[in-house]
């Protein structure tokens, strides 16, 4: 590793070298599509992890790499870590690249394109409040015109690449947050780019794939021979970080169990969660909303959803209610910290 220090490393917008012709690419605030990427580079030869929500963003990150190293000036290898749109609707800028994603992975790229979720954002006001949640982010973002440039290989369980001198190694560890998460180990710069199998001062969006899954993940990613750790959302980070969200994700299990065995509704027990620090300081708390539903769906739940709309509706309802518990309209009863 080159002298980076994950745990001194500000949380600043750009392209972080990590050493040895390895970078990341870091997305403030870490919240709802502001999301973080990769460059591996080795001579001539380089390996971009994701693009990020829209092409103009997308190609003001290519531009910094291309700046920092004449590898990037043509895209060899891009690697879609999974099919969420803040990982892949820049695609399109990447040039003649090799896309590579995992099966599952390629299974799932149109479930939701830039057309749909634009959509959703022109008409948000007749749609209701998940639509206005989703509006309310999405203004940051350009979907209009964006067409979105599916894989173009995939792989199963795993595949090993070389980038130049260097081998990096591609691990499908789902389902997880999704049905394929891609762990992508470049191994001689001792660093591994996680997309959303890692959030860090965010909550994660659980809303589909395996927690049991998300958790042997997190193990998985502990047993590689690591330094540095570049997570899909927030800051950079080494194992220490991995191993504190692997007990988020226990923690949400078994506070959500709790609630369930307790024949709660899926937002009573959401509202009533309350995590200790750090987790209490984490970003888009209304996720824990939809990480509920998850789990309780799971586990037989009579009222959970299965609408994605109708999660983004209670994700909404929950912000809302926090948003009036904080201004102190409701303090009396108020589960949410102040």
């Amino acid at each position: 590793m080159g002298g980076l220090d994950p745990v001194m490393v500000r949380f600043n917008k750009g392209l972080h070298e990590i050493g040895n012709g390895c970078w990341a690419w870091i997305e403030p605030d870490g919240s709802w599509g502001w999301s973080n990427a990769g460059l591996i580079t080795s001579g001539e030869c380089s390996l971009l992890v994701d693009t990020l929500y829209d092409p103009h963003m997308t190609r003001s990150m290519l531009s910094a790499m291309r700046d920092a190293s004449p590898a990037a000036r043509q895209i060899d290898m891009l690697v879609n870590t999974h099919a969420d749109g803040d990982h892949t609707y820049g695609n399109r800028v990447a040039g003649s690249a090799r896309i590579i994603t995992s099966a599952p992975t390629a299974g799932e790229f149109f479930k939701l394109t830039p057309e749909k979720l634009q959509a959703i954002i022109d008409d948000a006001d007749t749609l209701g409040e998940g639509a206005q949640l989703i509006a309310a982010w999405g203004k940051n973002f350009d979907f209009k015109d964006n067409i979105l440039v599916p894989p173009t290989e995939t792989f199963e369980r795993e595949l090993a690449l070389k980038v130049g001198d260097k081998d990096v190694h591609l691990f499908n560890v789902g389902p997880a947050h999704t049905t394929g998460d891609t762990v992508i180990h470049s191994v001689q710069d001792r660093t591994v780019y996680t997309g959303d199998l890692l959030f860090m001062d965010v909550h994660p969006a659980i809303w589909e794939g395996s927690l049991d899954g998300w958790l042997a993940a997190c193990d998985f990613m502990l047993g590689l021979d690591i330094d540095v750790v570049v997570p899909g959302h927030g800051p950079l980070t080494d194992k220490a970080g991995v191993r504190m969200f692997k007990t988020y994700l226990e923690t949400l299990r078994r506070e959500a169990r709790l609630r369930f065995e307790a024949g709660m509704a899926v937002e009573e027990a959401a509202d009533e969660i309350v995590f200790d620090p750090p987790y209490d300081s984490w970003l888009c708390p209304e996720r824990v909303t939809g990480s509920v539903n998850f789990l309780f769906r799971q586990w037989g739940h009579p009222n959970a959803e299965t609408d994605f709309m109708r999660i983004f509706d209670m994700m909404a309802r929950h912000a809302n209610r926090r948003a009036e518990c904080l201004a102190g309209r409701h303090s009396a009863g108020c589960r949410h910290p102040h």
